[in-house]
């Protein structure tokens, strides 16, 4: 190395100390980003169908619902701004269909929290041949087509020859009465998933360790006093679900059971909101109105669920 005035020079062969471990980091960060790539990479097919047939289509729902469009090809969607909104929220059907909603979610507890309850706390003793028998026998329905159990229970609920009728020596069209009707598709959709439900709480008395119950027997609890104090507190993040799900989807459930026996009727008695999209869209050829109806339930739903969540995040029983 020369000097020549205050310049240096430096052979052409000869790297800068920095130079060399701006290098050598570079590929070792590389190595790290590739290490931790796979992961990642068995995501990318769930991301992408997750992607494609859920955000996609609702990012679509949300665009149509500010267009009118009958649904007919050779017409041309036309820009209606929050008119659907507007329409939709001044709307009698719409707050009848709320209604039905809310009252059908509270005829469906019994069937999804409370009997299932009460099943699972009497059976949970059940063992070997005795327990599968049970399960079986109780998770039957849920493994009926809803169409086919539609079907069936129409016949058994006819005036002239269903066997409802005679079992209660009663005469009532239950299908074209506006009160029988409600309670009819609130039955035949609880008896559907009650099996799933009875399945779901067995699974969470299952998942108790016994020591606490022992405990509390040891310290001369009674039956009753363990399952109201120490059975039920640590079930609780099992209700919090099947509420959810009640919440969330038990008037989804309904719809092919309310398509098939009483299209809504008698007189809109049956028409809760998912049946009332159903008819704006396919019925009434108003699809951005159905689109706006379908982000509304969207949000509400949404809503709904968050505060569930919240409470079985609060409520709920951790391990420490």
């Amino acid at each position: 190395m020369t000097a020549t005035g205050f310049f240096v020079e430096v052979p052409a062969t000869q790297a800068l100390p920095h130079e060399g471990r701006a290098l050598s980091v570079r590929p070792a960060r590389w190595r790290r980003v590739l290490r931790a790539a796979p992961p990642y990479l068995y995501l990318l097919p769930a991301l992408a169908c997750v992607i494609f047939w859920t955000y996609r289509p609702l990012a679509q729902t949300v665009q149509l619902s500010f267009y009118h469009w009958d649904m007919l090809p050779t017409s041309a969607a036309r820009p209606a701004g929050l008119d659907n909104y507007r329409r939709l929220l001044t709307s009698p059907a719409l707050g009848r269909s709320l209604w039905l909603t809310v009252v059908f979610i509270l005829g469906m507890v019994p069937f999804t929290i409370i009997v299932p309850t009460f099943v699972g706390l009497v059976t949970r003793r059940l063992r070997g041949r005795t327990a599968a028998l049970y399960r079986a026998l109780v998770f039957a329905p849920m493994l009926v087509p809803p169409v086919a159990g539609a079907v069936v229970w129409q016949w058994l609920l006819d005036p002239r020859y269903g066997a409802v009728d005679r079992l209660l020596g009663i005469d009532l069209n239950w299908l074209q009465r506006t009160g029988p009707a409600q309670l009819a598709i609130i039955v035949i959709t609880g008896w559907h998933v009650l099996g799933f439900a009875c399945l779901i709480v067995t699974a969470g008395i299952a998942g108790i360790n016994d020591d606490y119950t022992e405990a509390a027997a040891l310290d001369g609890a009674s039956r009753g006093q363990t399952t109201r104090w120490i059975t039920l507190p640590l079930l609780s993040p099992t209700l919090l679900f099947l509420a959810l799900m009640t919440i969330l989807l038990s008037a989804q459930w309904s719809f092919p059971v309310i398509d098939n026996l009483t299209q809504g009727g008698p007189s809109g008695a049956t028409t809760n909101i998912y049946y009332f999209l159903w008819e704006t869209a396919f019925q009434g050829f108003a699809a951005g109105s159905a689109a706006a109806a379908g982000v509304l339930f969207f949000l509400g739903f949404g809503v709904l669920a968050l505060v569930l969540v919240r409470l079985s995040d609060r409520f709920g029983v951790h391990d420490n």
